[in-house]
């Protein structure tokens, strides 16, 4: 069976200009592959400044006027032209957005979620959609002013999946959430998963994405650094990358030993691994040239060294 979403080989750039009409190309996402199979969740965990987002836009379609995307994305075996994702957009592909502006602010909620229809079949949908979410058929008459931060996020939530889609795109969607109804979302994104769908979740919190993902792909500064079962994060002796490793160990329940430095700016990047100067296993050749992802020990990591990561943590190599 083919995967629902191929990403191969994507790298976003953006075209500046500075001093006058000098223009300059910045590297936002680099040599990017990823796979969504149907029945599946796969999170994509990085920092802010990582390309997360990026990647949804990408996907969609949406990226800005000055972007420039390179590699090919794949949709149920098919590339996804621009002319497909304006067919398939917003009913089999679909995305839950990061930021609640998407509503509009001059429309009732009820109107939005229908688009103009008005059957009780229609009605019928959304009202079972908010309800699944914890919300009332009053939210159709309110003005998105009116809903808390929360809400808000949650009729988008509830918009985006009451088509049955194929493929759903989640961007950060729990945060401003309580601990309850980040639970049913994150329940109900495996419950569309087990119905054949292929959920890509978006977040910077690796503790959300292992509470639903089948699958982590770790992002750092635009690149798939490490990409490992769920059941991998178990364990830091598991892990494969020395970054996903430093992740593990700031989560508070293993210590939250953070570690000094960040990842640098998009354009700041030069040859050779981007999480050199923050690691202390570098070494000369860490820092030239291009490091490929490949496999190791059951999953994926763009690391010249794993064996030695292996090694510091007990194992045999």
């Amino acid at each position: 069976m083919k995967p629902i979403l191929e990403i191969e080989n994507l790298s976003i750039d953006f075209i500046q200009y500075e001093r006058g009409l000098r223009r300059r190309s910045l590297p936002v996402i680099r040599d990017l592959s990823l796979t969504v199979e149907a029945g599946q969740v796969v999170a994509v965990v990085g920092a802010s400044g990582s390309g997360k987002s990026l990647l949804a836009h990408a996907i969609l379609d949406i990226l800005p006027y000055n972007s420039r995307r390179e590699g090919i994305i794949r949709y149920d075996g098919e590339e996804l032209t621009q002319e497909r994702i304006q067919k398939l957009r917003g009913r089999e592909i679909v995305l839950v957005p990061q930021g609640v502006n998407y509503l509009d602010p001059l429309m009732k909620v009820g109107p939005q979620l229908r688009k103009g229809s008005r059957d009780a079949q229609t009605k019928k949908k959304y009202l079972d959609a908010l309800g699944r979410y914890g919300l009332d058929d009053a939210v159709q008459e309110l003005y998105p002013f009116e809903l808390s931060g929360g809400m808000a996020r949650r009729v988008l939530i509830a918009s985006a999946v009451a088509e049955s889609p194929r493929l759903v795109i989640a961007d950060e969607p729990t945060p401003g959430l309580d601990v309850s109804s980040a639970a049913r979302i994150l329940a109900h994104f495996r419950e569309l998963a087990e119905g054949g769908a292929g959920v890509l979740l978006i977040t910077h919190d690796l503790e959300t994405a292992l509470a639903a993902a089948d699958r982590v792909a770790v992002f750092y500064a635009g690149e798939t650094i490490e990409e490992a079962a769920a059941g991998d994060f178990a364990a830091e002796e598991l892990l494969r990358h020395p970054f996903t490793q430093a992740l593990w160990n700031a989560m508070p329940q293993h210590g939250f030993h953070p570690i000094p430095g960040a990842q640098p700016y998009p354009g700041e990047t030069k040859e050779g691994c981007p999480f050199a100067r923050q690691c202390g296993g570098c070494t000369e050749d860490c820092q030239t040239g291009s490091i490929p992802l490949r496999g190791f020990r059951g999953g994926l990591v763009r690391c010249l060294h794993p064996e030695r990561v292996q090694k510091r943590n007990g194992q045999d190599g």
